[in-house]
């Protein structure tokens, strides 16, 4: 059982917000607020996931729990209105976001989709620090299945990957590097084999399980180079790695016993 519906209704009460205002605030049409709050019909997804990140709340909160206006008053996103905010300090506070990078979970994809232009969600995601210098935007992101893994190598399942703002255009873009694209529905990490034309390039995985892939830059609404990776997983050594290990271990016991 959703309740969405009676969820809306009660932001609107505390909000102090008409059907037509709320509406106004999604780009939704007025009859369709009434809609949702008398159980006619449901949010889209989309409309979902805005109204969660407006209100401070998460999209499983909204669906899954009947709100009361007492509950909903003790959210710090009802309060900011009335609770004066501290005095910030600026020492240093440039630097500070600088080197803060935002983080995109999996979990979040869809909403980072959604709102990615909006620099306020983009502030509420969770931030990392890591060592780089590499200046301008950055974002982090939760690798998700195995196309740019092979042999132990490459990106694995739920690594994470730091990246630097690309410019979308087919000229900045350079063959052999990784590049996540951010679509529609996804995000697309992949390695750039070729530029096929100024709007279409040729993308590849890692993975050969995988085959080649033609992708419209238009499809983008955002491209960030990959720089670096953050893993969890140790690698064990590589059958060749290991031989040499082998080789080199008997080469001392060899030396060892030419010197006694």
């Amino acid at each position: 059982m959703s309740y969405v519906g009676k969820n809306i209704r009660k932001i609107r009460t505390v909000k102090k917000l008409s059907q037509a205002a709320f509406a106004e605030l999604f780009g939704l049409a007025r009859p369709s607020v009434g809609a949702y709050e008398e159980g006619r019909s449901e949010p889209k997804m989309e409309t979902l996931i805005q109204i969660a990140q407006h209100f401070g709340l998460s999209v499983d909160l909204l669906l899954t729990k009947e709100l009361t206006v007492n509950e909903l008053y003790h959210f710090d996103i009802f309060k900011q209105e009335s609770t004066p905010a501290p005095a910030a300090d600026t020492t240093n506070e440039a630097a500070k976001q600088a080197a803060l990078t935002p983080f995109v979970p999996a979990a979040r994809l869809l909403e980072y989709i959604v709102q990615h232009h909006s620099t306020d969600f983009v502030a509420a995601l969770p931030s990392l620090t890591f060592p780089h210098q590499l200046g301008g935007a950055t974002r982090a992101f939760e690798i998700v299945g195995a196309e740019m893994q092979h042999q132990q190598q490459g990106l694995r399942h739920q690594d994470v990957v730091l990246c630097c703002r690309a410019d979308k255009t087919a000229a900045s873009l350079r063959t052999g590097r990784i590049y996540a694209f951010v679509t529609q529905n996804s995000l697309l990490v992949r390695r750039l084999a070729e530029r096929l034309s100024d709007t279409v390039l040729k993308l590849r995985a890692d993975n050969p399980d995988y085959g080649a892939q033609e992708f419209a830059l238009d499809q983008a609404l955002e491209i960030w180079e990959v720089k670096a990776v953050f893993t969890t997983h140790l690698r064990p050594p590589s059958r060749i790695e290991d031989r040499v290990t082998r080789l080199e271990r008997q080469v001392e016991e060899l030396l060892a016993r030419l010197g006694a």
